[in-house]
């Protein structure tokens, strides 16, 4: 301790990442010093995201915070694919982007900006960071041809459909889904005029007779960049190559990382694959999937999942994120209203000790004393190791449990742990988990004024009027919690 008070905490847990290239637990070391480049596959915005996608975002947002945690700085960037993604991952179909401004009748570009806006509500309801840089795909593709054009002559053939990345051309070729072992390339249908059945398309030529509402003019004639090509181009533009992190979702591991990888190899002239960095990254991380029993996940299905039915239901967004931090990211997280209410309810019970604290709390900022090193120490080695956000939650809480010591200190401790939750528990207001769902006619200002009713019932001793009008609420959606310190919740059907 210092003359001054209490020195702050420095994380010094080595932190050990699981790398899917290798399928091993390893060791973090950056590629420049006291830094971190980070690029995360976004969302093609031709429709809501639904919350399994969401989970790709919340899992990206906990390594950054936990890098910046570690002291790196760190240069985060998530791409938005306006362009080129088609309807099979296999690399056949329509684009989405195209059929969905076909089916509601509307510019591409205008259902590009909409689904775009939507994602970013939902990131900033999910308390997610805003990354260094949002790259669109549109603004790249003069870069993107420069790209095809360096690895065409020995990389690439022409069909007439467009220009195909011959897989046999780069060593290693599947690793990281481990396509040689298990199903992984092999799903994708041959088709007529390619090499190998794994081939797939960096620029898709348009159909003879047909205009597309996005199409440049390239080598290989008018048409559109492939889905694949654009990540390769967008993380080696921002971040240069090799960068330190690639992460996505587990269902690129199989086809999109693959086939990113080989045009990394293709574009830097590196080897195989024993050697991560030849990939274009050094580690490659993937969240597993959110399961629904219900078959509600998915967007063919009409009303999916996305955040804001959540949020009609009566459930704030922190709820979601609080549900993913209880699971291990490379674990699949089935997803039920029971499981989203109890995470409600445990987000709920740590914000209401959080607002106690606060307001025993004087003025001016604290540092954690010495009493909260083995706690921070434990929580840094829970995020050290390989971002294990359910043990992390447990110290968190047994720090919120801890008696009859200083106030400021302990909120101290709170606080630097939240950096890396990111359930914003020192600023948000416990009345803000109070959404009222869709639907509830009842307003805040009734509730309140039939709860002032309730009170002086009870004070004249008149229970069964008490009891009237908490049956009258419950009615109308609101549930009464005698001893809650705010009396009351929305009751959800």
């Amino acid at each position: 301790m210092s003359a001054h008070g209490p020195a702050p905490f420095s994380p010094s847990a080595p932190l050990k990442l699981f790398n899917s290239l290798t399928r091993q637990v390893e060791a973090f070391q950056p590629v420049h010093d006291g830094e971190a480049r980070v690029y995360s596959c976004g969302p093609t915005v031709y429709n809501y995201p639904h919350i399994g996608n969401m989970r790709a975002y919340v899992f990206a947002d906990i390594l950054g915070r936990t890098l910046s945690f570690k002291g790196l700085k760190l240069t985060h960037v998530i791409n938005i694919t306006d362009v080129g993604h088609l309807t099979d991952d296999a690399d056949d179909g329509e684009d989405k982007m195209e059929k969905m401004a076909r089916a509601q009748a509307q510019s591409i570009w205008d259902i590009a900006q909409h689904y775009t806006q939507a994602y970013w509500e939902d990131v900033k309801a999910l308390n997610i960071r805003q990354p260094a840089r949002w790259t669109i795909a549109t603004e790249y593709v003069p870069q993107m041809i420069a790209f095809a054009q360096k690895i065409a002559d020995k990389h690439c053939y022409e069909l007439d459909s467009g220009l195909y990345f011959d897989v046999s051309t780069v060593a290693d070729y599947g690793r990281l889904a481990r396509a040689q072992t298990e199903d992984g390339e092999g799903r994708i249908e041959a088709v007529e005029g390619k090499r190998n059945a794994a081939d797939f398309a960096i620029w898709r030529k348009t159909p003879s007779g047909e205009k597309r509402q996005m199409e440049w003019d390239s080598p290989w004639g008018k048409g559109a960049p492939g889905w694949h090509l654009e990540c390769s181009v967008m993380s080696g533009e921002v971040l240069g190559f090799p960068f330190d992190i690639h992460t996505g979702g587990i269902d690129h591991r199989e086809i999109h990382h693959p086939n990113e990888i080989a045009q990394n190899q293709a574009f830097c002239c590196t080897n195989g694959l024993d050697l991560p960095a030849n990939s274009g990254a050094r580690v490659w991380m993937h969240n597993n999937f959110l399961v629904e029993r219900s078959g509600k996940m998915s967007k063919s299905s009409g009303e999916f999942l996305r955040l804001q039915l959540l949020m009609d239901k009566g459930y704030h967004p922190l709820a979601y994120r609080m549900m993913c931090l209880q699971a291990h990211y490379r674990s699949e997280l089935e997803f039920s209203w029971d499981g989203l209410a109890a995470a409600l309810t445990r987000l709920k019970r740590m914000l209401i000790s959080v607002a106690q604290l606060k307001e025993r709390v004087g003025e001016g900022e604290a540092l954690p004393g010495p009493r909260f090193t083995p706690f921070l120490e434990r929580f840094d080695a829970a995020v050290s190791d390989d971002l294990n956000t359910p043990v992390a939650l447990t110290v968190f809480e047994e720090v919120l449990a801890l008696k009859k010591i200083d106030p400021a200190e302990k909120l101290a401790a709170l606080a630097a742990m939240d950096t890396v939750l990111g359930l914003d528990l020192l600023k948000l207001d416990r009345q803000a988990l109070r959404i009222k769902p869709k639907g509830v006619a009842i307003e805040e200002t009734e509730v309140e004024a039939t709860l002032e009713a309730r009170k002086a019932a009870r004070a004249e001793k008149d229970f069964a009027r008490s009891d009237a009008l908490r049956d009258e609420l419950a009615a109308k959606g609101v549930e009464v919690m005698d001893g809650d310190p705010l009396g009351w919740e929305w009751k959800l059907g």
